[in-house]
C-alpha cells in the first residue's frame, strides 16, 4: 500500500561509503584496480608466485592515453553493438510477465523474464558462428586480445550511463505515478541532493527506457553474459594455441557457466533483492555490473589461459565437490525462506515482530542470519582453487566477495534493528552468527 503519510521522495540523511570522498574514492579507485588486476595477467607478462616477478611498469604497459579509448571507433562500435544487441534481445524475445515488489506510491512494475529464450538465442549465435568460422571464432580472438581496452571502454561507459540516469530522475515522467503525480520514484539512498553522491549511489530507484528496465537488464545481461564470453575467449585461445583442451580452464568454464546460467535463468529471484528492490541506479551499480563482474569475476580463467596448470581426475572432482555443497547451502536455504514467507512452511520456528511480520529462525535459518552468503562464498572458494595455488592474484575474488558479504550484512543489520527493534534483539539472541556457523 501506498504511504498516506510524508513525501513520496524523502531526503536521504544517511550516507553510504563515507559519504561524497567515498564516493569519489571509489569512482576512481576501483577502475585502476581492475585494469591493475588484469595487466598482472597477460600473455606478455604474468606475476608468478607472491608476486615475485612483480614490475611496476607493467602495470601501465600498453595503456594507451585517455583520448584514445574516446575516440576508437572501433572499441566503441563492438561493445555498443553487444550492449544494443542485448538489449533488443530482452524486449523482443518471448517470455512470462511478473510483477516486481510494491513500490511507494503502491504500484507494481511489470518484468519480463525471457532468460531461458536468451541463452537459447546466444548458444545457437555461437554455434552458428562455430560453423561458419572453422572453429577461428575471430570475435573470440577480439575478445582475448584486446582484453584490458575494453575493460578501460566499460569504465568509461558505466560513467555515461550513471550520468544519463542520473540527469533523467530530474525529468517528470510522462505517465501519472500510483499517487497520480509525474514525480519519478527515487531510492532512499539518493536523495541526498549532492549531485556527486546521488550520481554515485544512484538517484531513481528504477530508471526505464521505454519497456526496458536499465536496471535489472545491466544486472543480467551485457556484464554477467560477457564475463562468459570472456572464459571462453581464454578456453578458445589456449585450445588455438596448443591444439588441447586444459582441465582447469575447462572446470572454471563449466563452474562459472554454471553460476551465470543460473543467475539468468532464475532472473525472477533478483525481483526481490535489494539491489532492485532498495538501491538506485548510478555510477556504483553500473560500473559493477558491466565492468567489475565481467572483468574481474573472469581473472580465474584469465590467468589459467597464460599459466594453466593440470589438475587431474581427483582435484577437479574435490574442487566440484566444493562448489556443490556452496550451491546446495545457496539454493535449499534461500528456497526454505521463500516457501516459508509464502506460508507453505508453518511448523518453522519465527518470532512474531510488532510489523506483523515474521523472522525466520529455524531450519537452515538457525545456523546464521545470512547462511545463504556462507553458501555463496564456498561457491566462490571454488572457482579460485581451480587455479591451484600458483598466486594470491587469483584469489582476489574470494577477498573481494567475502568484504562484500560482510558490507552487506551489516548494512541489512542496521536496516533490521532499525525496522524491528526489540524483535530484532531477540533474534539476534536466538541466531547469534551472523554468516559463518560457530565462526562469526
Amino acid at each position: 500500500m501506498a504511504s498516506s503519510s510524508g513525501p513520496l521522495n524523502p531526503r536521504t540523511k544517511d550516507f553510504e561509503f563515507n559519504g561524497v570522498s567515498g564516493a569519489l574514492a571509489i569512482s576512481l579507485g576501483l577502475p585502476i584496480v581492475c585494469v591493475v588486476l588484469n595487466q598482472m595477467a597477460r600473455p606478455d607478462y604474468y606475476v608468478v608466485g607472491f608476486f615475485q616477478n612483480f614490475d611496476i611498469a607493467q602495470l601501465w604497459n600498453n595503456i594507451k592515453p585517455l583520448r584514445w579509448y574516446l575516440t576508437n571507433g572501433e572499441l566503441w562500435t563492438y561493445y555498443g553493438a553487444w550492449f544494443a544487441m542485448l538489449a533488443v534481445f530482452d524486449v523482443v524475445l518471448p517470455g512470462r510477465k511478473m510483477q516486481g515488489v510494491e513500490l511507494r506510491d503502491g504500484s507494481k512494475l511489470n518484468y519480463k523474464i525471457n532468460g531461458m529464450s536468451l541463452i537459447g538465442v546466444l548458444a545457437a549465435i555461437l554455434a552458428f558462428r562455430w560453423q561458419l568460422t572453422g572453429g577461428q571464432m575471430p570475435e573470440f580472438q577480439y575478445l582475448y586480445e584486446h582484453h584490458v581496452d575494453l575493460c578501460i571502454v566499460t569504465v568509461l561507459f558505466s560513467f555515461i550511463l550513471g550520468t544519463v540516469c542520473y540527469l533523467f530522475s530530474f525529468v517528470p515522467l510522462t505517465r501519472s505515478n500510483g499517487l497520480g503525480t509525474r514525480e519519478r520514484i527515487l531510492a532512499l539512498g539518493g536523495n541526498s541532493r549532492n549531485p556527486i553522491y546521488d550520481w554515485f549511489i544512484g538517484r531513481e530507484l528504477n530508471p526505464r527506457l521505454g519497456p526496458l528496465d536499465v536496471k535489472l537488464f545491466c544486472e543480467l545481461r551485457p556484464g554477467m553474459l560477457l564475463w562468459l564470453m570472456i572464459n571462453l575467449a581464454c578456453l578458445h585461445h589456449h585450445f588455438l594455441e596448443t591444439g588441447e583442451i586444459n582441465d582447469a580452464l575447462l572446470l572454471v568454464n563449466a563452474l562459472q557457466g554454471f553460476y551465470i546460467f543460473d543467475g539468468v535463468l532464475n532472473e525472477e529471484g533478483v525481483l526481490t533483492m535489494m539491489d532492485i528492490t532498495t538501491d538506485g541506479f548510478g555510477y556504483m551499480l553500473a560500473f559493477g555490473d558491466l565492468t567489475l563482474v565481467p572483468f574481474t569475476y573472469s581473472l580465474q580463467a584469465r590467468y589459467l589461459s597464460v599459466s594453466p596448470i593440470a589438475l587431474g581426475f581427483h582435484n577437479c572432482a574435490a574442487i566440484l565437490g566444493v562448489m556443490a555443497l556452496g550451491y546446495y547451502i545457496f539454493h535449499s536455504a534461500n528456497k526454505q525462506k521463500s516457501l516459508f514467507r509464502q506460508g507453505q512452511l508453518p511448523h518453522l520456528k519465527s518470532i512474531q515482530t510488532t510489523r506483523g511480520t515474521k523472522l525466520l529462525c529455524d531450519g537452515w535459518w538457525a545456523k546464521s542470519q545470512h547462511i545463504n552468503y556462507f553458501g555463496d562464498w564456498l561457491i566462490a572458494l571454488s572457482w579460485c582453487l581451480a587455479t591451484g595455488f600458483q598466486t594470491p592474484l587469483t584469489y582476489y575474488y574470494l577477498a573481494y566477495f567475502a568484504t562484500l558479504l560482510l558490507h552487506r550484512q551489516a548494512r541489512d543489520e542496521h536496516k533490521c534493528r532499525v525496522k524491528y527493534g526489540a524483535s530484532w534483539h531477540e533474534y539476534e539472541t536466538q541466531v547469534p552468527y551472523k554468516i559463518v556457523p560457530y565462526v562469526y
